[in-house]
C-alpha cells in the first residue's frame, strides 16, 4: 500500500479559504480507483507540543492499494482540476509518500 500525505500552507488563511480547500478535497479527491482511505482536516488545536509541526492549514491523507493506483490518481483529470483551482492559494505544499503495510493489533 502507499500512503499519500499532503500538508497545505495557505496564502489566505481565513476560515472561508480553509473550508473551501477542505470542500474541494472532498469534491475532487475522493472515490478514485484503488483508494482505500481518505481523510482531510485541520491541525488539532489542543496538540501543540514542541515536536508538533504546525506550519500547515489543511492536511490530506489518502492510502492507495498500490503505487499504480497512486500514479493513476496523480494523472486523473479531476485531480488536475483540483490543483489548477486551488494552487493560487498555496504558499507551501509538502507531500509525503510512504510505502506502508497493514498494522497488527496492539497488545492488550
Amino acid at each position: 500500500m502507499l500512503s499519500h500525505s499532503v500538508f497545505f500552507s495557505l496564502n489566505d488563511r481565513s476560515e472561508a479559504a480553509i473550508q473551501k480547500l477542505l470542500g474541494d478535497c472532498r469534491k475532487y479527491l475522493t472515490g478514485h480507483p484503488g483508494m482505500l482511505f481518505f481523510a482531510c482536516g485541520t491541525p488539532n488545536q489542543e496538540l501543540s507540543r514542541p515536536v508538533n509541526d504546525r506550519d500547515f492549514d489543511v492536511a490530506l491523507q489518502i492510502v492507495f492499494d498500490s503505487k499504480p493506483a497512486h500514479d493513476a490518481y496523480q494523472d486523473a483529470p479531476i485531480h488536475q482540476r483540483f490543483i489548477s483551482e486551488n494552487k493560487p492559494n498555496w504558499r507551501l505544499v509538502r507531500v509525503f509518500d510512504v510505502d506502508v503495510e497493514p498494522g497488527s493489533r496492539p497488545a492488550s
